[in-house]
């Protein structure tokens, strides 16, 4: 293998890279920065002294559409050229052109393989005609295992050409299935420096939930193959990642369309193994589609967090029902049951929405018992509101914005109250903890149960003897710890031994 050498920037042209929402798009925004460090921009975070600014959008809920135009603003009184993409930007297309007029370009998916000549073009003050949004999952054949073969634009998927360079490593051969992981091109280019990073297993979604508008605008399932999932997961490894957190809109259909179901149950053990990585975090589960050899994959494999993201959204069956989901209260708990057998002390974590069309007390009272069965260490609670092109939008039975907001706040106080109980039962219990960031002599870290920024975090205070040295340790480093106190869903614990120091780092 030959390590890639980028060219050094001809001109100076120098991006921003802002992302919002999910982590997801953080890693469309690392391919979008390998795409353009690899044709000579500076590719930075900051928007002050950047010629453009490309703002990776959500569109999700009401909330993160406004913050994305907000930031795309405020981007524009730095006085640079401003460029929408991502989620908000494929999804209205011409009609946020057209309302955003400090906005020089709206780019669609389909633009991300030429990103450098869009921006190019952007800085030549010639306009670029918005797309007219479509469901991009008349992209993709309707049979999932057909879908390798189209030529569709997936953010996150890209491979760079072979003995191209990418902005991280080349190729002088030609790849195919045969080809090892250390061998292949990765397209990425990371944007911080921490201990954590997100691996995107899929893009897209084949499910029909009558609140979300993602598939439309994400397209249909695509799973990315396993040998490029493991030559990224080597690369990040070899940039200081120690955590991988496994990210899609439906990771728990991993694998559909490349012929193999249990795909995920084969991966996480291989990821688990790569020189460098300690812990391994799959996340957004759906549990109608969380099989008991998925269960026992994530509860019982070394190095894999035994830590359960579960898309519930609701318990009440006659909701869920609505929703076009699956399941009820009972079934939901004889999931975690099932999980807590194998892992007792798995981290289980979910999100809810109140108020959605046709809910009555008797939904939320049947929600409220659960909530207080599942004994979660993280929930998430989100009130309903109509969004375009789905199909609750036009559904009967809409609950009004006082009844909306009242449950809400019911259920968010709840949920809080909860998950400070649960957090209490780990008092005492001991954890692996991984060192996010040292400052000023503040230790902060997570342990298994607690992904990036969702689920609350660690402080780390001395031992008041023996233990491992709190001023030795660094971020990446693994400590299993003692819980001692807990501030709400956050704990305090003491290390007591170091399990994996992180590489590289002078002590």
């Amino acid at each position: 293998m030959v390590s890639a050498t980028p060219p050094a920037p001809a001109d100076g042209r120098r991006v921003a890279l802002l992302t919002l929402g999910c982590a997801r798009n953080e890693v469309d925004s690392e391919e979008l920065a390998a795409r353009l460090h690899s044709d000579g921009w500076q590719v930075t975070t900051d928007g002050e002294g950047a010629d453009v600014v490309v703002v990776n959008t959500c569109g999700f809920v009401e909330k993160a559409k406004q913050d994305s135009i907000q930031t795309l603003l405020a981007a524009a009184e730095t006085g640079a050229k401003v460029v929408a993409a991502g989620c908000m930007a494929e999804r209205y297309g011409r009609e946020l052109a057209e309302s955003l007029p400090e906005a020089q370009a709206v780019l669609s998916f389909d633009d991300y393989p030429d990103i450098s000549d869009r921006l190019q073009t952007v800085l030549a003050g010639t306009a670029i005609d918005a797309h007219t949004p479509r469901d991009r999952r008349e992209l993709l054949p309707l049979t999932p295992v057909r879908r390798a073969e189209a030529a569709v634009s997936l953010p996150g998927h890209g491979t760079p050409a072979t003995g191209s360079h990418s902005g991280t490593r080349s190729a002088p051969i030609e790849v195919d299935e045969h080809t090892p992981a250390h061998l292949r091109p990765v397209l990425r280019r990371r944007l911080d420096t921490g201990p954590v990073a997100s691996l995107k297993l899929a893009s897209g979604c084949d499910r029909r939930c009558a609140f979300c508008a993602i598939p439309a605008f994400r397209g249909a399932f695509v799973s990315r193959p396993p040998e490029a999932l493991l030559a990224e997961a080597e690369w990040l490894a070899k940039t200081g990642v120690r955590e991988l957190v496994l990210v899609s809109e439906n990771s728990s259909s991993y694998g559909k369309d490349l012929g193999d179901p249990r795909a995920l149950e084969k991966l996480l053990p291989q990821l688990a193994a790569v020189d460098g990585i300690v812990r391994v975090r799959a996340s957004y589960l759906q549990p109608a589609e969380t099989r008991p050899g998925l269960v026992e994959t994530i509860a019982t494999t070394p190095g894999v967090a035994p830590y359960f993201d579960l898309s519930f959204q609701h318990s009440s069956e006659t909701v869920l029902r609505r929703m076009r989901r699956f399941g009820s209260t009972d079934r939901f708990l004889e999931l975690l049951g099932s999980i807590r057998e194998l892992a007792p002390e798995a981290g289980a974590r979910s999100n809810f929405i109140v108020g959605f069309p046709g809910e009555t007390r008797a939904d939320v009272a049947e929600l409220v018992r659960f909530l207080e069965e599942a004994r979660l260490d993280a929930i998430g609670v989100f009130d309903y509101s109509d969004e375009d092109g789905t199909e609750a939008a036009g559904l009967p039975g809409k609950v009004t914005a006082a009844t909306v907001k009242r449950r809400y706040d019911r259920l968010s106080s709840l949920a809080d109250e909860l998950c400070a109980q649960r957090a209490e039962q780990r008092l005492g219990s001991t954890v692996q903890v991984l060192v996010d960031s040292v400052d000023g002599g503040a230790v902060e870290g997570r342990a298994a149960h607690q992904a990036p920024e969702v689920d609350g975090s660690t402080t780390l205070v001395a031992p008041a003897e023996g233990g491992v040295d709190l001023t030795a340790l660094c971020p990446g480093d693994l400590v299993q710890c003692t819980v001692t106190a807990t501030e709400g869903v956050d704990l305090v614990a003491v290390p007591e031994a170091m399990i994996s120091a992180a590489p590289g780092v002078a002590r």
